[in-house]
């Protein structure tokens, strides 16, 4: 008899750990989603700013390296609106950083003057910016 009792007790001494557990674990801190927004990847072909007639010649000129895409920029840039526009450009920074590291920088600058945190370019620009200042 006394060993049925004391196989009660732990049982039920068992039941109760576990339910304090349960209960204790509704309390702890959980991640919350607003606490650290979830990356979201961005490709140039995805951004708004490029009119359908120029899709064409930039994809020409990012096949022919970095001279062609700053001819394009030089060329069609007024008519191309951020983001796109700096999504391109940096394309074109990392295309020159290989042979002309000053226009590069000079080029990041300007896109990093004229970006905003909230600008779906700008992580981009982050990661890019270790190299380019």
């Amino acid at each position: 008899m006394k060993f049925v009792i004391g196989l009660i007790i732990v049982v039920g001494l068992s039941l109760g750990v576990y339910q304090f557990y349960q209960y204790y674990g509704q309390f702890q801190d959980k991640p919350t989603e607003t606490a650290a927004p979830a990356r979201v990847e961005v490709s140039g072909e995805q951004l708004p700013g490029l009119p359908s007639s120029l899709q064409g010649p930039l994809e020409t000129a990012e096949e022919h390296g970095a001279a062609a895409l700053k001819t394009f920029l030089t060329v069609h840039g007024h008519e191309i609106q951020d983001p796109r526009r700096a999504w391109i450009e940096l394309d074109y920074v990392v295309l020159a950083g290989a042979t002309d590291l000053a226009d590069a920088r000079l080029i990041f600058g300007k896109v990093k003057a004229r970006l905003t945190p909230v600008s779906p370019v700008y992580a981009r620009m982050k990661e890019l910016q270790k190299t380019y200042e």
